[in-house]
């Protein structure tokens, strides 16, 4: 069986927070509006603003910050207070896997609203769970993707370009993962097999991101809205969405995931700076050809993103604290097992030292 996975509808564009009342009127008009107080303070107000002088009853409740179980039945026990038919998610993508599974447990629809283009959360059926202190805990999964994703390029353009950086990483982690997955004939995200789609979409976010990144940084750099940033912004989004859903994940973010084993400065660093090194890792499990390995990590470098042990607050790991990572990420059910051969949790410790060693000497 073939799955191919999508939101019904993906809105980009100037301004798309602010034209697009009557897509959002389709699906409800008392909406619970869920975004944290930098968010609301940004953009939330006037989007509130908005929409409640289009005949909208909005409810705005504050994110607290983590995805997480207890977070997750707060939201949904005051949108069930106030009747609300409606979720929607403005903010980062811990807010958006919040929103989605509020809505998914209340049944009714949800509308996602990234105001950063630093993950690929707003366009699945899935959300991360972490623990209330910040440890993955377990991916939740839902019958169906976002009814409507809206996607203001610029709102986006004034974020961070860290973020946007991140996002950029993230998204450089697909065709890596689908690839290995397509190599087992593995499952996706979505349960089943490789769509042609989910593996075309993944292939054309590399290549976006590679030809479009550094010139969509620039461009964030000066809050414009460019070409690039468009493209840039789509393949961290959708195309990496699409791509990681309907193409699979792999040691990547399984790898991700074990650095939650560990405590420290490392959890100060973004959800793509974590994926940045579980990428290079993977790379390394596989063996593939160093041109490979050291197109990423220059390209890596200019993004600044981690390609050492010690830019990612691990400089004074020892062999255990790697070993750690690797138990965590080779637990069972772990995407690291959709890699075309095993890995055992000393492969992944011993690949996180060799990432680090090889990188120290390439110039």
């Amino acid at each position: 069986m073939k799955i191919f996975a999508s939101p019904s509808r993906y809105i980009q564009g100037q301004n798309a927070l602010f034209e697009n009342a009557k897509a959002i009127l389709k699906l409800g008009s008392s909406p619970i509006l869920l975004a944290d107080d930098v968010v609301y303070d940004i953009v939330g107000r006037d989007f509130q603003t908005h929409l409640e002088q289009e005949g909208f009853l909005v409810t705005h409740v504050s994110f607290n910050g983590e995805a997480s179980v207890n977070e997750i039945d707060r939201v949904a026990a005051i949108a069930e207070a106030n009747q609300s038919d409606l979720i929607i998610g403005l903010g980062g993508g811990k807010t958006i896997d919040s929103a989605k599974a509020a809505a998914d447990l209340l049944e009714v629809p949800v509308v996602i609203a990234p105001t950063v283009a630093s993950t690929d959360a707003p366009v699945s059926a899935l959300s991360v769970i972490y623990t209330d202190e910040g440890a993955f805990e377990k991916y939740i999964f839902y019958s169906k993707n976002p009814d409507l994703v809206l996607v203001d390029t610029r709102v986006i353009s004034q974020s961070p370009v860290r973020l946007l950086a991140s996002g950029i990483a993230d998204g450089l982690a697909t065709w890596v993962e689908a690839r290995a997955v397509m190599q087992k004939n593995g499952q996706t995200m979505a349960g089943a097999r490789q769509t042609l789609a989910g593996i075309a979409i993944a292939k054309a976010c590399e290549e976006t991101l590679f030809a479009d990144g550094l010139k969509a940084l620039a461009s964030c750099e000066i809050k414009a809205v460019t070409r690039a940033l468009e493209n840039v912004v789509e393949a961290n989004t959708l195309l990496s969405g699409l791509g990681f859903e309907s193409g699979g994940l792999a040691a990547a973010h399984a790898i991700h995931n074990g650095f939650t084993a560990l405590e420290g400065d490392i959890h100060h660093l973004t959800h793509g700076e974590k994926v940045a090194y579980g990428t290079l890792t993977q790379l390394f499990l596989e063996d593939r050809p160093l041109e490979e390995i050291d197109r990423y990590i220059r390209f890596y470098r200019q993004i600044n993103m981690p390609t050492s042990l010690e830019e990612l607050h691990l400089g004074n790991a020892g062999y255990e604290d790697l070993l750690k990572v690797g138990r965590q990420a080779t637990i069972a059910g772990e995407t690291i097992h959709q890699m075309p051969f095993d890995i055992k949790a000393e492969d992944v410790a011993d690949a996180l030292l060799a990432v680090d060693q090889y990188a120290k000497t390439l110039i």
